[in-house]
């Protein structure tokens, strides 16, 4: 007998067919081996998929004032709920196997919430619910969902006013809104309690705009309004609404000005008057007017009302990014009402320019003090004067420089970015130090051009000296060979070839050593050789100091020439001189 392991899941899907292979032997006979083949077929077997079918079970997680019977969980083949190889649910049955809860499991394998709802007072509640889940063939399978339910955190139903009187004209036609109520809390809905059926007005629910049904005449009406939570019908406040329709007989103000432009610098205190508004009723009685501005927060909050005086709030500072914001002007309504009643009311509209005042002076720079080389190139940068101003747009200045640019003050200003430049020669050995006085002068920063300020700025500038370069001479070293002419002539040997930057002065050359005897001398850059009754042959070693510059900046190079004097009587001719460079 071919039994089925306890613990053993078969799966068509995965392994359709099992071989297995049987061997039987009687005593004193051979052995007989055999196969047997299982088919696996697919079959309907119901299982509970996990987190489910887990001992913890699925947990869901719900507000306190979820709305009764509000669909909680699904035990399906959902993301809600987990069962598999079941074909459909209508043919599955769903059974709660614990009756100590609220909730309740529906036939297609719903949880919902109580019929009343939960406690919305209590703190988090949790509930167990056990569920088995059993179809046609008889298979079934089990799992746990617990529920916790949350303290709800909505705030209560409630009318900031609880009397609200309302004035409207005569002749107002149907449907038209004649005022609107509004409540605090969520998913607020309205509702008109009394009178019970009423004629002249109903109620939006969802908006709260009152409204007439048929066109009003000289009447009053007393509404009893109710808002609700429309999920918590019992979380419910009321207001009370007193409709007057009063005649036409009286027509809305007149006011002068009927519009009010105005420019007004930004110094002007807190507390000024701007405009005193001229109102009379077209009836000629002293019925009380009563004026309100309306408008953007940023106007309400720089201008108010002392009954017909529009007044400055607070003060109107033009240097800020939130009056540039705003483009420097404030828009506002004033509504000059009959009585208080909107329906007879005037409306003044209100322009106001803020223009900028010169409240502030240049600022210099910390500090102002510029190194530059004596032998900056024309037009090279030295620095920038980076002057400030409060007042806006900020840092709006020009720049000048004090005595103008010259001889005695080679530089320039840039008069926009406060950039300076050189422009003229510089040497340090003339003036190492500049002192120059920069004048700093707001613009833009008032109406009247004649209120212009401004300020004088010390800069400095200190010159870096840059020494001159060595002179060069090419070779540094020779070696010469000469024929001496007669006693008393003048030979020139060599001529020295040596230069130094294109703008140092010229060069000067002087023998230091080797010419005891006085038997050369230097015209120029040229050496020159004074022959004597001397025979025999001699060699010399000259060093000729070769200098350039000027003053403390001069600097020099070391020349030396090694000349060979072959004596006049010698068949050499006397025209012949051979020069050798010799390597440094």
């Amino acid at each position: 007998q071919v039994t089925l392991h306890a613990a053993a899941e078969l799966d068509a899907h995965q392994v359709n067919q099992y071989t297995l292979i049987l061997r039987a032997a009687c005593p004193g006979e051979d052995e007989v081996e055999e196969r047997l083949f299982v088919r696996v077929t697919p079959g309907h077997v119901l299982r509970c998929d996990s987190p489910f079918a887990t001992a913890e079970g699925d947990v869901v997680q719900v507000l306190a004032d979820v709305a009764p019977r509000t669909p909680l969980y699904a035990v399906l083949p959902q993301p809600l709920g987990g069962l598999t190889g079941f074909p459909s649910p209508s043919f599955l049955q769903f059974r709660l196997r614990n009756h100590n809860t609220p909730l309740t499991l529906t036939r297609r394998g719903l949880v919902l919430a109580p019929d009343h709802g939960f406690d919305p007072c209590k703190d988090t509640q949790t509930f167990r619910l056990e569920i088995e889940v059993t179809d046609r063939h008889g298979h079934n399978c089990s799992g746990v969902v617990k529920v916790e339910v949350l303290p709800s955190c909505r705030p209560h139903i409630t009318f900031p006013e609880p009397h609200r009187a309302v004035m409207v004209t005569e002749g107002v036609g149907p449907w038209e809104v004649v005022t609107q109520v509004h409540a605090r809390g969520d998913n607020v809905r309205y509702a008109i309690l009394a009178p019970v059926a009423p004629v002249l007005f109903t109620i939006d629910e969802v908006t709260g705009e009152i409204r007439s049904t048929r066109r009003l005449e000289v009447t009053r009406a007393h509404l009893l309004i109710r808002a609700y939570n429309a999920l918590h019908p019992e979380d419910h406040d009321t207001t009370t609404v007193n409709i007057t329709v009063q005649g036409t007989d009286h027509q809305a103000p007149r006011c002068v000005p009927a519009i009010f432009v105005s420019q007004v610098p930004e110094t002007m205190s807190p507390g000024s008057t701007l405009v005193t508004l001229r109102c009379t009723d077209s009836t000629s009685t002293d019925r009380c007017l009563h004026y309100d501005l309306e408008g953007p927060l940023s106007s309400l909050s720089h201008f108010c009302m002392e009954g017909p005086q529009l007044k400055v709030n607070t003060t109107l500072d033009y240097d800020s990014e939130a009056m540039a914001a705003l483009g420097f002007q404030f828009t506002a309504t004033i509504v000059v009402t009959v009585g208080g009643q909107p329906l007879q009311s005037t409306r003044v509209p209100v322009l106001v320019t803020v223009t900028p005042v010169n409240e502030f002076r240049p600022a210099c720079p910390n500090s102002a003090t510029y190194t530059v080389p004596e032998t900056a190139a024309f037009g090279s940068v030295v620095g920038r004067v980076a002057g400030t101003d409060s007042d806006y747009p900020l840092n709006s200045l020009e720049y000048s420089l004090e005595g103008g640019t010259g001889p005695a003050q080679p530089f320039s200003i840039d008069r926009s970015t406060g950039e300076m430049r050189v422009v003229g020669s510089l040497d340090s050995q003339q003036q190492k130090n500049y002192r120059l006085l920069v004048r700093l002068t707001d613009t833009h920063n008032d109406l009247d051009l004649r209120k212009r300020q401004s300020c004088l700025c010390d800069v400095s500038v200190r010159l870096q000296a840059v020494p001159d370069p060595l002179p060069v001479c090419i070779p540094e070293v020779q070696e010469l060979r000469i024929t001496a002419g007669s006693p008393g002539s003048r030979q020139p040997v060599t001529r020295l070839v040596c230069h130094s930057s294109p703008d140092s002065a010229a060069l000067t050359y002087t023998i230091v050593g080797g010419n005891e005897a006085g038997r050369f001398r230097l015209e120029g850059n040229t050496l020159v050789y004074l022959p004597n009754d001397r025979a025999e042959p001699q060699p010399f070693v000259l060093l000729v100091e070769v200098w350039g510059g000027s003053g403390a900046r001069r600097r020099s190079s070391v020349v030396a020439l090694v000349v060979h004097v072959t004596p006049w009587s010698t068949p050499v001719p006397p025209s012949t001189t051979t020069q050798h460079t010799v390597s440094r």
